[in-house]
């Protein structure tokens, strides 16, 4: 395996499968096939997810709400999201630990770094939910964050699409993907990879990033072994 210790960066999007919202039990085992693919190997594998599937805090403050209540309430559906993926791998046997930046001790443990690396380091998948426990951070922002924290080699963003493209593919027929391109490239040509508070904080630590399509069957596990999947982001 080329990663050692991964961060995995799912929307929460991705868990509805075909459905129109909510979470799809289906996909949910898919998901959960895939990392125990690359756990069996000795891989490290850490999970940010986000929660769109159940509630967005920006969609939320479109409507007249209150932005720092629509994010908190955005924070505790990505909880629900990493209890549903945690039942899912357990069901795959494979141990998991949920931690949360928002304090809920009957359901989570809080966010501590250490505890977190040493779950790591005895082979538990650990889920962080409740983004960054701040409102207006995104949980892009909480992957890139935790992943520096617990000193991970590279983020992995499990998208729909296949790579980062130099225009919407689902819209533009004539869209070119990239195999490889760097932070400054990406900021230069206005391509949208992460919001800019968390590719900022990315490039600043000099952690590559990975775009890839985590629906096809097989593609995480080609990922961490260093297979040219999807699209590179590095300095």
């Amino acid at each position: 395996m080329k990663y050692k210790r991964i961060l995995l960066k799912l929307s929460g999007e991705a868990l509805m499968g075909d459905r129109q919202y909510g979470i799809d039990p289906k996909r949910l085992a898919e998901y959960a096939d895939e990392i125990k693919q690359i756990t069996k190997e000795g891989v490290e594998v850490a999970i940010v997810i986000g929660g769109g599937n159940i509630f967005r805090g920006v969609a939320g403050a479109s409507r007249g709400m209150d932005r720092v209540q629509g994010d908190h309430m955005g924070m505790l559906a990505t909880v629900i999201n990493g209890l549903a993926l945690q039942s899912a791998l357990e069901d795959a046997e494979i141990p998991t630990r949920l931690q949360s930046a928002v304090k809920i001790n009957e359901v989570a443990e809080p966010f501590i770094r250490r505890k977190a690396i040493r779950h790591l380091e005895k082979g538990r998948v650990v889920i962080f939910g409740g983004g960054t426990g701040n409102p207006y951070f995104t949980t892009d922002s909480a992957a890139v964050l935790r992943a520096i924290e617990i000193n991970a080699d590279v983020i992995l963003k499990g998208t729909r699409v296949d790579g980062i493209y130099t225009a919407d593919p689902e819209k533009d027929a004539d869209a070119t993907k990239f195999d490889f391109i760097t932070f400054d490239d990406v900021l230069r040509k206005g391509l949208k990879v992460m919001d800019t508070t968390a590719f900022t904080l990315s490039q600043e630590n000099e952690l590559p990033i990975i775009v890839f399509d985590m629906n096809k069957e097989g593609n995480l596990f080609k990922v961490v072994s260093g297979e040219t999947i999807g699209t590179q982001v590095n300095l």
